[in-house]
């Protein structure tokens, strides 16, 4: 069973925008605050493989998959490079430190890739740029298409 119309569709808006916050928020941290190369060293401390070429990848699934997923383009390739992105900070950094955030744990992580798999799974919703493409193509298809 599932939320009826519209408050399935209402959700999906919810999540989606609440994720591509928090993203851009932390992708335009490692942009602008710490920067690039500053991020990619401490990627290196932490033991992160290429940590200038994973710095750059987690800036650009941050900052250009939040905003796509803010507005709801291309949904489901952002949300998955976003779980992508949570993956390898879980299983490089934040596996071996329990589960609290306050203790570099993986709970901050876990539930932004579990959020971004579902985004993936439902795809953009019927408020979204991908449902307003839909909608143009096939009027019937629109509600969660990519």
């Amino acid at each position: 069973m599932t939320l009826p119309r519209p408050f399935d569709d209402i959700a999906v808006l919810v999540a989606r925008v609440l994720l591509g916050v928090v993203l851009v928020a932390h992708g335009l941290q490692k942009l602008l605050t710490d920067g690039i190369g500053a991020t990619g060293a401490a990627f290196g401390s932490m033991g992160v493989p290429l940590p200038s070429v994973s710095a750059f990848y987690a800036m650009v699934a941050e900052l250009g998959g939040g905003l796509l997923l803010l507005v709801g383009l291309v949904t489901t390739v952002a949300a998955g490079l976003v779980a992508l992105d949570m993956l390898g900070a879980l299983i490089l950094v934040h596996v071996r430190n329990g589960v609290f955030v306050d203790q570099g744990g993986w709970e901050l992580v876990g539930l932004i890739a579990v959020v971004a798999l579902l985004v993936a799974a439902v795809g953009g919703g019927r408020y979204s740029l991908d449902g307003l493409l839909a909608a143009r193509r096939d009027p019937t298809t629109a509600a969660s298409s990519d």
